[in-house]
């Protein structure tokens, strides 16, 4: 009996997690895709917010991609914020307007965005759109955003993707496909299934009526996030609009394992600390969808979540071979292989260019790649935003 109750207590947690994506990815495989705006009556006035810290490296070359699908309704704010080399020369040079901020004390992206916004206050636009320095996308995508966001009245979050280039390593690649799993098939899984959309950090464009008292000013590692938190609880549920998509491109190898550290130490201590109150919050006040936002957040990173998977699935088949029941071990094995078939099934239909059926095979790899981001997570957390470095960037 102890050895049971051992091996049902190893594999409920990890099963419980197993479940819920295999739920969204399910979801998520089955559900039609790419889902329009309609055209308003007259183009509404938007504004683009670029927080920019140190970009001086790539800024021309965002901002030669960013200005000419901008129409005479929406503007470009560059905020460079805390930068020591030249970005706002440069990015003046370029055609935007620019505007400095300085305050070492006050850092991350969170900071940068609350200033821009109490900038805008003098001139109010319809909507705020936010956008990563080293992002870009249509016009046609940028302004059914916008649309989206003014007419449901909502947050709202574009598919945000990262391209895979030639010479991108198999990490990176693979990296990428855990982005366009979590970004796009989970969130449209999730979105099917009635919850608020993930915030990503860029390609989100919120109603200024909504943006304008939102809490901005935050160091948080993960500060897109909590903002979505904060949206869903007080009922203005952050949409996913996949017809609108945000591309980057990804950084170095070593610079993608700096930004997946960060991200996913930020991530689960954010999922520590909300998940399950979310979850019984959801229940407490009859709102399924945010009792599954709540599960869903709870689910670790791919890699993190398998890795947990595999731990869990070898102390359970040890306990069987000491005689406890074999049950929890098969449960485990059989979640497994169904998350493993339905990424298969998710590469099929969305995930082939970006990553080949080759480099996927290297998964395994992968995992033991993030290894050291798992370590620092129980070692040494990160605490501190810390800017991704640059392909090409010495």
């Amino acid at each position: 009996m102890i050895l049971d109750s051992l091996a049902w207590i190893l594999a409920a947690i990890p099963a419980l997690l197993l479940c819920v994506i295999s739920i969204e990815l399910l979801t998520g495989v089955l559900a039609p895709g790419r889902k329009t705006a309609l055209p308003p009556e007259r183009p509404y006035r938007a504004a683009i917010l670029m927080p920019a810290h140190n970009e001086a490296g790539g800024i021309g070359a965002t901002l030669a991609q960013v200005l000419p699908i901008l129409d005479d309704g929406i503007r470009l704010i560059v905020i460079a914020d805390n930068c020591s080399d030249d970005t706002a020369q440069r990015a003046r040079a370029a055609g935007a307007t620019v505007i400095e901020r300085n305050d070492p004390g006050q850092r991350g992206k969170g900071h940068a965005l609350a200033f821009g916004r109490d900038w805008l206050r003098g001139d109010p636009p319809d909507c705020v759109v936010i956008l990563d320095a080293d992002c870009e996308m249509s016009s046609a995508h940028l302004r059914a955003l916008i649309n989206a966001a003014v007419q449901t009245g909502r947050p709202v979050q574009s598919c945000y993707l990262f391209r895979t280039r030639p010479g991108d390593g198999p990490m990176t690649q693979i990296s990428n496909f855990a982005m366009l799993i979590k970004n796009r098939v989970r969130q449209r899984g999730a979105t099917t299934l009635g919850a608020p959309a993930l915030l990503g950090g860029t390609g989100m464009a919120f109603p200024w009526a909504l943006i304008t008292d939102a809490p901005l000013a935050t160091s948080h590692l993960v500060e897109d996030l909590v903002l979505g938190i904060d949206f869903a609880r007080k009922r203005q549920d952050p949409l996913y609009f996949e017809a609108a998509e945000t591309w980057s491109d990804a950084a170095s190898q070593q610079g993608t394992l700096t930004q997946r550290t960060r991200w996913e130490h930020g991530y689960v201590q954010t999922a520590l600390r909300h998940g399950l109150p979310l979850v019984i919050e959801g229940m407490g006040r009859l709102r399924p969808g945010l009792a599954w936002f709540g599960l869903s957040l709870m689910v670790p990173p791919l890699a993190l979540l398998m890795s947990l998977g595999l731990a869990a699935l070898a102390g359970t088949t040890a306990l069987a071979l000491l005689g406890a029941t074999a049950m929890p071990a098969w449960i485990l094995l059989a979640l497994m292989g169904a998350v493993a078939l339905l990424l298969t099934v998710a590469w099929a239909r969305d995930g082939r260019r970006i990553v080949s059926a080759a480099t996927l095979a290297r998964i395994p790899l992968y995992l033991a790649w993030k290894i050291p981001v798992y370590l620092k997570l129980v070692r040494k957390r990160e605490t501190e935003w810390v800017r991704t470095r640059r392909d090409g960037e010495a």
